[in-house]
């Protein structure tokens, strides 16, 4: 019995990525810059409680349907072979429920906030749950992939403000662009076998144009993220910040130059470098 319940737990870590913590911070440095710019810099404990269980539970849901979406071709590609549903560990209608939990969770934090922030979050919702059927249909999943990740920092606002503004938009303008970045690296791991095996993603579509679409998409992030400064009057540390940014940007375009698996997948993780180097930026301009 003992052992059971310990193999149904490793499953449910396995399949909500708990040992492969990248994902949620992605998920998390765009909300805190837009928790602490709508708080002016001084977010409620409140906020940051929320939003922060909330980003790990959306995260592992996203997870969850992700490979529940993808149980039937997981084990044609190396990198997805051993995951829980395609070895066994775990079923079809177990991820099922693990997904509704989660969502369930995900709820209970939501409630505790404005009407507003209630109704935004069904769109959340929506886009975590479309995102990994996406692949089926278009070239384009990453762009879902990055409204969902972007999503957050839109409650942000909504709740702290009870409106959107425009520096919201922008900010989430950036985080799109930057998402689609990132993901498109990780694309390019997958890239063969995603070939075989019919599932679409932007690393396919843009081919040889990969890395040069890339540039634009991290130059195009740079871009917005100094308007948002400027709009805000920021100084030399979120400026300093950018240019870290830049930096690793650069660095990043130097791993994936021979669309390398390994070098691209490290490219995709150094990412995690430069949402807390914009965050760094943000939280001493507030000081």
């Amino acid at each position: 019995m003992l052992n059971k319940l310990k193999q149904k737990w490793l499953a449910i870590k396995l399949i909500t990525r708990m040992d492969k913590p990248i994902g949620t911070y992605l998920l998390l440095w765009p909300t805190y810059w837009a928790i602490w710019i709508a708080s002016d810099g001084w977010p409620s404990l409140h906020m940051l409680l929320v939003f922060s269980l909330g980003v790990f539970i959306m995260r592992s849901a996203g997870c969850v349907i992700n490979d529940y979406a993808d149980r039937k071709i997981d084990g044609s590609i190396e990198r997805t072979k051993n995951r829980p549903l395609v070895n066994g560990m775990m079923t079809s209608t177990e991820a099922i429920n693990l997904f509704g939990l989660l969502i369930g969770m995900a709820l209970g934090l939501v409630l505790t906030l404005s009407l507003f922030t209630i109704y935004l979050s069904v769109v959340a919702v929506f886009l975590a749950a479309l995102y990994p059927f996406m692949k089926r249909y278009t070239h384009l999943p990453q762009m879902f992939l990055g409204a969902a990740f972007s999503w957050g920092m839109i409650m942000a606002f909504a709740e702290v403000q009870g409106e959107i503004p425009t520096i919201a938009w922008i900010l989430f303008a950036a985080n799109m662009c930057w998402t689609v970045a990132y993901d498109t690296m990780y694309a390019m791991v997958d890239r063969n076998d995603d070939v075989k095996v019919g599932v679409k993603s932007t690393a396919i579509l843009f081919a040889e144009n990969d890395k040069r679409i890339i540039g634009i998409l991290q130059l195009m992030t740079l871009a917005l993220l100094w308007t948002v400064g400027d709009i805000l009057a920021f100084g030399w540390p979120f400026q300093l910040s950018l240019i870290v940014v830049a930096g690793l940007f650069s660095y990043q375009q130097l791993l994936i130059a021979n669309r390398e698996r390994e070098a691209c997948f490290k490219a995709f993780l150094h990412n995690h470098w430069v949402g807390l180097a914009v965050f760094v930026g943000i939280v001493v301009e507030y000081l």
